[in-house]
């Protein structure tokens, strides 16, 4: 294989595969560094709760201040819901549903020290919900009330009320311990059920509760009145869509929260992150075709030496050998210099990102888009090789 691979390398133009190694390493460059940099910065844009479902929007109906004296309605009603999942961007809608009944939480273990106050529930369907079944859910043969919490009502406790009444500021953890009890009051009953805080919530600014929970307590200590939602949570192909937004206007609905502002700029970044992707590839692309047309240049050089070596008995495999070693050894070197630049970039920006309060994300996802960019480049390369020297052994 020496000797073939001296005779062989006399042609080769070390100038044609510097250039293509110099572009396929900016192309990959810039593929692995804009994927690591989405995967690091998407944190900052996405403030995602564990439990509940990350691409979703919680909307109201705009009403004025003329509207509220006339008397008019923020509920959805059946058309608006169906309206809504007509929509392409809607992958589907669940209904707040409300408690029906008087509610009195007391917080705290009994006496002067426990902190009593008027409550609410809301509900919205378990496919929004992702806690674990042993801490979500309700049986009515040993009823426990399992809640999340908006964390407002956290710092409301901690800087408002514990702060003026001499009364200890809490953690989320140690909230989750607290002794809680509900009083639940209608139809002629008045009876106490225990409960406990499951989660907390940056996002949905209310109390939850299971679904069967609120459908039993309503029917328990409700009026019997079917009421239709005031608040609607749609779950939506991309948050940040324009034509959300637009729809959002036209219908005069709100969006609680900054879901669709956060959500827009993730919108916007992926987008941008997505071109610079796709100008990456473009350039990988080149550069394989770059390194194509050397290939076959030094072929069509060789074309004689390469024909007396398959008539000397040399199988197209051993022939061929010497230029698929030549192309696995360059894009195996672009792809391990290529990384040592996203590493480096990356060691630069994470130092801008960590104000944000971000550790950043792992590499694998880059390192394995990286792997298969010049996996599929390599198989080209040498499917390419192997069917030019087949073709010179035919002719032989």
């Amino acid at each position: 294989m020496k000797l073939i691979w001296k005779l062989l390398r006399k042609h080769i133009s070390a100038s044609q595969l510097i250039g293509f190694s110099i572009a396929n390493l900016v192309g990959l460059t810039i593929v692995i560094l804009a994927v690591q940099f989405y995967e690091d910065v998407k944190p900052v844009f996405n403030d995602e709760e564990s439990f509940i479902s990350k691409d979703y929007l919680v909307i109201t109906r705009n009403v004025t201040g003329v509207g509220a004296m006339l008397g008019n309605s923020g509920e959805f009603g059946d058309a608006d819901i169906a309206d809504i999942e007509a929509q392409p961007w809607c992958r589907k809608v669940g209904r707040f549903a409300n408690s029906e009944y008087s509610i009195y939480a007391t917080i705290g273990l009994t006496g002067d020290r426990a902190m009593r106050t008027q409550f609410f529930f809301e509900s919205i369907p378990g496919d929004f919900i992702d806690v674990n079944d042993a801490e979500w859910g309700f049986n009515p043969a040993r009823p426990e009330i399992p809640v999340i919490v908006s964390r407002d009502y956290i710092s409301l406790y901690n800087f408002g009320f514990a702060a003026t009444q001499g009364l200890p500021q809490l953690s989320e953890s140690m909230m989750g311990k607290i002794p809680l009890s509900f009083t639940l009051t209608g139809k002629g009953l008045n009876e106490v059920l225990p409960g406990r805080i499951v989660g907390f919530s940056n996002r949905l600014n209310t109390v939850i509760v299971p679904e069967e929970f609120m459908q039993w307590a309503n029917e328990r200590y409700g009026t019997g009145m079917k009421q239709q939602p005031l608040r609607l949570i749609v779950e939506v192909n991309s948050p940040g869509d324009i034509k959300i937004e637009n729809y959002m206007k036209d219908h005069h609905y709100d969006v609680a929260g900054d879901k669709m502002s956060s959500s827009k700029a993730n919108y916007f970044l992926t987008l941008i992150i997505g071109i610079v992707v796709v100008v990456g590839i473009i350039i990988s692309l080149l550069s394989f075709f770059v390194l194509m047309l050397s290939i076959y240049l030094l072929l069509q050089k060789n074309t004689r030496k390469l024909q007396d070596l398959l008539l000397l008995g040399y199988s197209p495999a051993e022939v061929s050998k010497p230029y698929i070693n030549m192309v696995i050894v360059i894009n195996a070197s672009v792809l391990l210099l290529s990384l040592v630049i996203m590493l480096l970039g990356r060691n630069y920006y994470m130092g801008m990102l960590s104000v944000f309060g971000t550790g950043g994300a792992g590499i694998w996802v880059s390192l394995i888009v990286g792997v298969v960019i010049m996996g599929l480049i390599t198989t080209g390369n040498v499917i390419a090789i192997k069917r030019k020297i087949a073709s010179l052994w035919r002719n032989s």
